[in-house]
């Protein structure tokens, strides 16, 4: 047999077999059949030998060279053990068979291993060199390992290698007994070990029976049985510079290598525990360095504990400049930060600068320091006046004096509160830790991290219990209030929102939840409330900046930072500061004024826009909208969530309703504008009831989310819809008109004078709570509107009585006294209510128009349905740019401009000429809104290819100018027209662009052949026509300053032709003139208003007018009734 060299390190294939590699969840085999290398085969091949991978391997490529798995990671701060030989040899079994196995045997100064391949990562069997006897030769290359009990034959490949193998041991024990005369081992009972930290039986998955485990120093050692770990025989140990454990459930857990996953199994709960916290010292231990300890050890009274005299303490608390032991340093750190600012010698590199080092090792040599050190024990204030005006601190004192020592001491107690007597109580001593902003200690039970929301209730059991510390912007969870490593730790930099269920969402009554950078959602819980704030309000000082501090003035549902648009800047996202408490969601910007809360409940908009990857919130209120993006899609979709559910009804009672901008609920005007606009004209309105199972179901989407729900005829049924409104009133908790003042409106209908009994209507009215006077006040117009249409519908103020007193007193319909207050109501509207003749006015107009719009609609067959929730955009078409804004029937193109510039904060400067403009994207042209004209004629006319937009008009300036130069009110010159006849209905242009004269007066457009013509070809009324800038491109217009003009003849056949002028200027000359003519000179306000319009309090009519039912006669004989003096049909006024 030839002899088989070690390859160098530097040559050793980087390969690692699978064995070493296994998953976690698979079983292992007990079993090596094949190895008959000990008596029990089982734990022969714990590590690599027997698991049956033995003929999968993963090799890295051959030039890549690493040294054996287990010398130590690359880069790593463990210290390398010295290999003192190494090689193939055979070994006999200790059956005494004949047949030898071939093993890769190391030796290094504290263990003979032997490996099934050179490539394992653990060995088969180690034997601590401090047990072994003697070694003695055997016979031919055969030599014999001796211990106490055991005895261990290889054979080398000849006498040479032999011999090389015997003096390598021999020299190996010598040097190993040299240090342990040198050690305390001996005293411990096994020669040339060191106490292990735990050691105890463990289960391993795949293995029948338990193994000893033993964790000694930055090693987990693994053993047959506790005899064998007195007699320093293992199986194999394992580096924790490579390792790592987790809890897998209560009684198991994982150490993970980069070569293996070791799946172990304890009897308890407690005892699992107590084996993480020792393994995890053991990766502290593998992981430090000595360099510091050693220099602060060269003080004689620094190699004691200073608290319990422990020897090698290496443990300190740099701002009490104290030495402690490890269990010590967890006694200190549950002292909190504020006390004591534990470190630890060998792990904590960055903290111990060359100052700190001194002043630890000055402290108890140096009187200065010492001195200092019981100053500041002793009550004395770390930032007291010195006295000097130049160094008015302690500090700047130390500073001036060049005292670095006392400098460095005096840093690390400036957040240290120390014992102080009080001087009411002088027996008794307290600490006084500042926990608010700097730090803050205790238990909390955690859960495992998630990667998305927690949908399902975590029960009691999915918790862990977990000493938590929050000191230095970090919140770090411990096993235990002794462990020295912490399982984990949340940085308060990546921490972008924290959030507060309801109590007992959870197993624990009282839980938060902590939302970070890298989409990881962390749930903790507790049983005592005032513990769970104590660490939210901790937590949300330590990540919220002073800028947002604002926000923790009180409690909130959820906290955090979000990247938003608002007002012009939509070019780029910013990030701000959001708090949402109850149905408020306050902002603090980077730039600007602290925001007014936004009212959820009274949004006017809530939406999503965007795709799943890129979602954006919308929350449109009345003068602003807010973009909100989804840049991180876990915490975002947390606060979707929870706004969602702040902007709906939270209850059954009035004021827990979603509210529009007057105080009345959605649900209310929802259910009075689509009956205003369906059912004026409805025999039987609210007398008929609707299908029950249609009507229950129309009333719980309006509760869920009324902001949501659009009434569309067709699709909903005015009995419905009544009856849904009705059944919302009556099942009010606390009704209408309250418990508490129902009685004092019973009896004020009692009373015989018509004037006293109005007043004492109004003193009654006015003791209501604002959302119920709202609601009663937009109610009883809807009722009066109702019953000016009694000829129709059948539902005089008598019959509106019996049926809404009933429901609005929550009577059983016998007491009359309820039918007689809504009667006297609805009667007395306009003095009752304070209805001046301009919201009468207004409302006369809507009714009107709604009218209007009905009439046209049956002529033309055509029908408006659904709420007019319109899209205007500002300065331009973008999804960034677009409001949705309801319509009312009244608001003019002046009105719906100040609107949006008012939601978006927008100033109106000199000479800003802000418009609102009719876009037809398919004709390519546009036209400017006069600012008197009626906006909502204009949508219902509006095509799928249109849209409004509110931009300046940049040639308003010059416009006006020149009408205030020009003489006379006429204007006439050539220019080039095109007609655009739609022949047999397909729309098919004819012709070119013509010269053509044109004369424009006030009263029509003329066009001539030519300048000489004297009776002209056509000629429009000048009120009638529509004029548009632009003409579409593929038309090919002669010069590119045209308009598209539009007439609308009295059969509603639309005419269309082009106009194209020869320079700018006489562009805007024309269309100038034609405002000017249209709109009686008055092109632009001589005061234009700066403030927005003024939402009347009833919001009737509001949204899309939709056709009344009803023929055309019977609606004209209601409306004239109406619209002649309503005034007049008031009963007892």
């Amino acid at each position: 047999m030839t002899k088989k060299e070690e390859p160098p390190p530097s040559q050793i294939p980087r390969a690692v077999r699978v064995a070493s590699l296994l998953s976690e969840g698979e079983e292992l085999s007990g079993d090596d059949q094949g190895d008959e290398d000990e008596d029990d085969h089982d734990y022969e091949g714990v590590p690599n030998g027997g698991w049956h991978t033995s003929s999968l391997s993963l090799p890295l490529p051959r030039p890549v060279a690493a040294p054996h798995p287990m010398d130590g990671p690359p880069g790593g701060t463990t210290p390398i053990t010295p290999v003192i030989k190494a090689g193939w040899l055979d070994k006999n079994p200790p059956q005494g068979s004949y047949i030898y196995q071939k093993r890769w045997v190391r030796l290094d100064a504290d263990h003979l291993r032997y490996f099934d391949s050179n490539k394992d990562a653990y060995s088969k069997r180690f034997i601590s060199v401090a047990c072994i006897s003697r070694v003695a030769a055997i016979g031919d290359q055969k030599f014999e390992v001796i211990t106490n009990n055991r005895t261990f034959a290889f054979r080398a490949e000849n006498d040479v290698e032999r011999k090389e193998w015997m003096q390598a041991l021999q020299q190996a024990m010598a040097e190993q007994r040299a240090r342990a005369r040198l050690s305390s081992a001996y005293l411990l009972g096994v020669p040339g070990s060191e106490q292990p930290d735990r050691a105890g039986s463990l289960e391993l998955r795949g293995f029948k029976n338990k193994l000893y485990v033993a964790v000694v120093g930055d090693k987990v050692q693994l053993y047959k049985n506790r005899e064998e770990y007195q007699l320093g025989i293992g199986i194999t140990f394992i580096d924790m510079s490579v390792g790592n454990v987790k809890e897998v459930d209560r009684r198991s857990f994982d150490l993970t290598t980069p070569y293996r996953i070791f799946s172990f199994s304890a009897d308890s709960e407690l005892e699992k525990e107590q084996w993480l916290e020792a393994m995890q010292g053991a990766i502290a231990e593998a992981l430090s360095t000595s360099e510091v300890a050693e220099r602060i050890w060269a003080a004689a009274p620094n190699r004691f504990c200073a608290d319990c005299g422990a020897a090698q303490p290496d443990w300190a608390s740099i701002n009490l400049c104290v030495v402690i032991c490890k269990r010590c340093a967890g006694e200190h750190r549950g002292l909190g930060a504020g006390i004591s600012k534990v470190r630890s010698l060998k792990m904590d590199r960055k903290v111990w600068t060359e100052t700190l080092i001194q002043a630890l090792c000055a402290a108890v040599t140096t009187t200065d320091l010492a001195e200092t050190q019981a100053l500041l024990g002793c009550g004395a204030g770390i930032s007291c006046f010195s006295g000097d005006p130049e160094a008015p601190t302690p500090l700047a004192l130390a500073e001036q004096a060049g005292q670095t020592l006392q400098m460095e001491f005096l840093r690390n107690n400036r957040t240290t509160e120390v014992p102080r007597l009080d001087s009411m109580k002088p027996l008794e001593k307290h600490y006084s830790v500042v926990l608010p902003t700097v730090s803050h200690s205790g238990f909390l039970y955690k859960t495992a991290s998630a990667g998305k929301l927690l949908q399902d209730r975590r029960a009691r059991e999915e918790f862990s219990r977990r000493w938590c510390v929050l000191s230095d912007g970090v919140l770090s969870y411990y096993e235990n209030e002794r462990a020295v490593s912490p399982n984990g730790e949340i940085r308060a930099s990546e921490i972008v929102c924290l959030a507060v269920p309801p109590p007992d969402t959870h197993g624990f009554e009282h839980t938060f939840e902590v939302y970070t950078e890298g989409e990881r959602l962390y749930l903790f819980g507790l049983e005592s409330a005032e513990q769970a704030h104590e660490w939210v309000t901790c937590i949300a000082k330590a990540f919220v900046p002073p800028l947002a501090e604002d926000l923790l003035a009180c409690d909130f549902e959820r906290l955090g930072r979000l990247p938003y648009k608002a007002g012009l800047s939509l070019q780029r996202a910013q990030e701000g500061w959001f708090s949402l408490s109850g149905s408020e969601l306050r902002a603090v910007f980077p730039e600007g004024p602290c925001e007014e809360p936004l009212q959820l409940r009274k949004l006017q908009e809530l939406s999503i826009q965007g795709d799943s990857e890129n979602q954006v919130l919308v929350l449109v209120e009345r003068r602003r909208t807010l973009y909100i993006q989804g840049e991180r899609r876990l915490d975002f979709m947390g606060w979707l969530g929870a706004i969602q559910k702040a902007a709906a009804s939270l209850g059954d009672t009035l004021s827990e309703q979603q509210l529009g901008d007057s105080d009345i609920p959605v649900i209310v005007y929802r259910c009075v504008d689509y009956i205003t606009q369906c059912g004026l004209t409805s025999e039987g309105i609210y007398r008929k009831c609707g299908q029950t199972s249609k009507t229950q179901r129309l009333l719980e989407s309006l509760r869920q989310d009324a902001r949501s729900v659009h009434l569309k005829e067709g699709e909903q049924h005015v009995d419905d819809v009544s009856s849904a409104l009705k059944r919302f009133l009556r099942d009010l908790p606390d009704g209408l008109f309250t418990r508490a003042q129902r009685l004092a409106w019973l009896e004020a209908s009692e009373i015989e004078d018509e004037e006293e009994k109005v007043s004492r209507y109004r003193e009654l009215l006015v003791r209501l709570p604002p959302v119920n006077r709202a609601t009663v006040k937009a109610l009883i117009s809807h009722l009066y509107c109702v019953q000016c249409f009694s000829d129709t519908n059948q539902m005089n103020v008598h019959n509106l009585a019996i049926v809404f007193g009933p429901t609005l007193f929550q009577t059983d319909g016998q007491d009359y006294k309820a039918g007689r207050v809504v009667e006297d109501l609805i009667n007395h509207y306009v003095v009752v209510f304070s209805v001046d003749e301009e919201e009468l006015r207004k409302q006369r107009e809507e009714i009107t128009a709604i009218v209007k719009m009905r009439v046209a609609g049956t002529a033309s067959g055509t029908q408006h349905a659904g709420d007019f929730i319109c899209t205007v955009y500002l300065e331009e078409k973008k999804a960034e740019t677009e409001q949705h804004i309801k319509i009312p029937a009244s608001m003019t193109a002046e009105e719906l401009t100040l609107e949006i510039l008012d939601r978006r904060n927008v100033g109106i400067r000199e000479k800003d000429y802000w418009t609102c403009f009719e876009v037809n994207e398919r004709e390519e042209a546009e036209r400017p809104l006069h600012f008197a004209e009626k906006v909502l004629p204009i949508l219902h006319g509006l095509g799928t290819d249109s849209h409004l937009v509110v931009k300046k008009h940049q040639a308003m300036e010059a416009m006006l100018l020149y009408l205030a130069s020009r003489v006379g009110d006429t204007k006439h010159g050539m220019m080039k027209f095109r007609e655009d006849r739609s022949l047999l209905g397909l729309g098919l242009p004819s012709g070119g662009f013509h010269d053509r004269y044109f004369i424009l007066n006030s009263s029509c457009l003329r066009l001539y052949k030519e300048v000489r013509s004297h009776r002209p070809e056509k000629e429009w009324p000048v009120k009638s026509l529509k004029v548009y800038l632009g003409v579409k491109k593929k038309l090919r217009p002669p010069t590119c300053w045209g308009f598209t003009v539009v007439h609308e003849t009295e059969k509603h056949e639309k005419q269309q032709w082009y106009l194209c002028c020869d320079t700018q200027m006489e562009l805007r000359e024309w269309f100038a003139t034609f405002l000017f003519v249209q709109h009686d000179g008055l092109v632009w306000p001589s005061e234009p208003s700066r403030v927005s319009r003024a939402v009347p309090e009833v919001r009737l009519g509001s949204v899309s007018l939709i056709p009344l039912r009803g023929s055309e006669n019977e609606m004209r004989r209601s409306v004239a009734a109406f619209t002649s003096d309503p005034l007049s049909l008031l009963r007892n006024v």
